[in-house]
């Protein structure tokens, strides 16, 4: 079996998904796509929230948001939602987005630069 490396696990999800950059998530969301947050907690402490993103950890984002799973977050989105992941700057979003793809969320993307980059665009950003 060929080893397959970080930069093309990474190229190869971002090659599946529609990437959002700050002002096309924040249109999104006005529409009603749900923003989930999967920074670490002490990101989040450190440089605040995006008000109104669903925190779900990257360790247990799959089994909060597949419908099957007996630990499904109460406010996760429905199969068909849409969902814009955001991580710190557009990394580990990209390969959980790609994921729940693969779990049926078919309008799965991410922030493309992650938090850093929505709040660099000025969108609005609350204290932990």
């Amino acid at each position: 079996m060929t080893r397959t490396t970080i930069d093309e696990l990474l190229a190869a999800a971002r090659s599946r998904l529609q990437r959002v950059d700050p002002p096309a998530a924040a249109v999104a969301i006005d529409a009603g796509a749900t923003l989930i947050d999967i920074r670490s907690d002490s990101q989040i402490t450190q440089d605040g929230v995006v008000p109104g993103a669903l925190l779900i950890p990257r360790n247990v984002l799959e089994w909060r948001l597949d419908p099957d799973s007996g630990h499904r977050h109460a406010e996760a989105p429905g199969i068909d939602g849409e969902v814009i992941v955001m991580c710190n700057e557009g990394y580990q979003s990209s390969l959980a987005a790609a994921t729940l793809q693969e779990l049926g969320f078919t309008r799965a993307t991410d922030l493309d630069g992650g938090f850093q980059a929505w709040r660099s665009a000025g969108f609005p950003v609350d204290c932990a």
